[in-house]
């Protein structure tokens, strides 16, 4: 009986218990072989991450099941979030690799963390109640905060980890006080129970509710880097080492949209109307701020933190929507741009030298004439984040807009149209440095890795691919909200 209830327990966890069992394994891996080969956590996290990948894509076509007393829910949504987290920490890892060695940051320590923040976020898009899911969020980011200051030589990097740690407890509090209030209204912490009460309308029309519901978009807010609530990400981005900023501006944007689908679709699903003006406002703010100060700035790093404002706001306008069109819209948006930003803040990692980061834009001056090939696949990330056709990033923003056309908001659509083509610019100013501006002959070219240049070609053609054949994607969003 008891083995019974284990394996029931056990195999809707099962990409979440691999994943734990080889975390325990790189970390013991990396205290007892990392003189012999110093390597073996690199390659022991790649593993659990294939591995993770494979066990998710067999449950995509499951039904949904439920486990751990109903507290844990695998379906199609959760698996289909995993292989992608999963996806774009993998290549994370492979970016990180050469730098870890070059700048003699500890290997053993920066997996180990980014795995366990993995499963964080693993997490947060399997749990059915808001307890293991706030636990999901933490985490998720308590590695996050050792990552970004890992680098321990760097005074900018510990200061970027302490605003970081700061501002993101501050998040934490706004949303585990919300969940505290929200727990008050409806007497239970369970996803599919709240739904039940807040179907009923007895517990939406009182001022206890009105209060949990600003303090969990204001927490999900920050989370996301969503303007008003931006304030940390453009100095975080810039002062975090740049193989942190990848993974911290790619993975966790996933994980934060199936963390919101839980509370504001799954707990919340017939009170659209209640959080949809936030959001409105949200959107409105970071599509505007995020262009219009991303064109005046001259640090690449902090330009894409800015441009990651903007982007939160075009994915806040699916799930404006309201409907099942829209939030597979900010699905497929949010997996479209966790490719983007990780291609973009590759190329800086790929083309620093001897520890000393690429980040300013000059540094990409004349980059055609050095290696046509990366500056090429530079122009294609630009693109596809400017949204030009035929990129992921085009297609992406029109599933957006599209969405909100189909429900009447065609000014919120058109103001969106019109902060995009404001965003075109900074863009193409990073493409006009590569190929007419001349480089400066006295900086030599890095050596890059093999695998890490391969994986960059990669990814950067998938940003042209998925856009030139985007329909086998967007049916898979699509699909796991039918």
């Amino acid at each position: 009986m008891y083995l019974s209830t284990f394996f029931a327990n056990a195999t809707p966890a099962l990409p979440e218990i691999a994943l734990l069992s080889m975390t325990c394994i790189v970390l013991l891996a990396d205290l007892f072989f990392s003189r012999l080969c110093p390597r073996i956590p690199y390659y022991l996290t790649q593993l659990a991450l294939l591995g993770v990948i494979c066990l998710s894509l067999c449950a995509l076509n499951k039904p949904q099941t439920s486990a751990f007393f109903g507290m844990f829910m695998a379906d199609p949504l959760s698996s289909l979030l995993n292989v992608f987290i999963c996806l774009t920490s993998l290549f994370s890892f492979l970016y990180a690799r050469s730098f870890l060695e070059e700048t003699k940051m500890p290997l053993g320590e920066y997996y180990t963390l980014g795995l366990f923040s993995v499963l964080g976020m693993m997490l947060m898009v399997s749990s059915q109640n808001f307890l293991p899911l706030f636990l999901g969020l933490e985490l998720q980011s308590l590695p996050l905060y050792a990552m970004i200051a890992l680098r321990r030589s760097s005074g900018i990097a510990s200061e970027a980890a302490m605003k970081y740690f700061i501002m993101g407890s501050l998040a934490s509090a706004m949303l585990l006080y919300g969940i505290s209030l929200l727990y008050g209204v409806t007497h239970s912490l369970s996803i599919s129970e709240a739904a039940i009460i807040f179907s009923q309308g007895t517990a939406t029309h009182n001022t206890v509710f009105a209060c949990a519901l600003v303090f969990i978009i204001a927490g999900i807010a920050f989370k996301f880097g969503a303007a008003p609530f931006h304030a940390w990400a453009p100095d975080v981005y810039q002062g975090a080492p740049s193989i942190v900023t990848l993974f911290l501006g790619s993975a966790p944007k996933i994980a934060m949209l199936g963390f919101t689908f839980k509370f504001l679709v799954q707990a919340m699903p017939t009170l659209q109307t209640q959080w949809q003006l936030f959001f409105i406002i949200l959107a409105v703010l970071s599509m505007a701020l995020g262009n219009i100060v991303a064109v005046v700035q001259t640090n690449f790093k902090r330009m894409l933190a800015y441009s990651s404002i903007s982007h939160m706001g075009y994915m806040l306008l699916g799930l404006i929507s309201g409907t099942q069109a829209g939030y597979a819209a900010a699905t497929f948006y949010i997996i479209a741009y966790a490719f983007m930003t990780l291609a973009g803040f590759a190329m800086i990692a790929l083309l620093s030298k001897a520890g000393v980061e690429a980040e300013s834009i000059k540094d990409f001056q004349g980059l055609n004439y050095k290696h046509p090939w990366l500056a090429f696949l530079v122009m294609v990330v630009m693109f596809s984040m400017a949204g030009v056709p035929p990129t992921i990033g085009f297609f992406a923003k029109l599933s957006v807009l599209q969405a909100l056309v189909q429900v009447d908001l065609v000014w919120l659509a058109a103001l969106a149209l019109i902060f995009s083509v404001i965003g075109a610019y900074y863009y193409i100013a990073v493409i006009k440095t590569m190929y007419f501006d001349q480089p400066e002959k006295s900086t030599p070219f890095p050596t890059l890795p093999l695998d890490a240049t391969i994986a960059i070609s990669v990814n950067g053609l998938l940003l042209l691919i998925l856009g030139l054949f985007p329909s086998g994607l967007i049916e898979l969003c699509n699909k796991v909200f039918l």
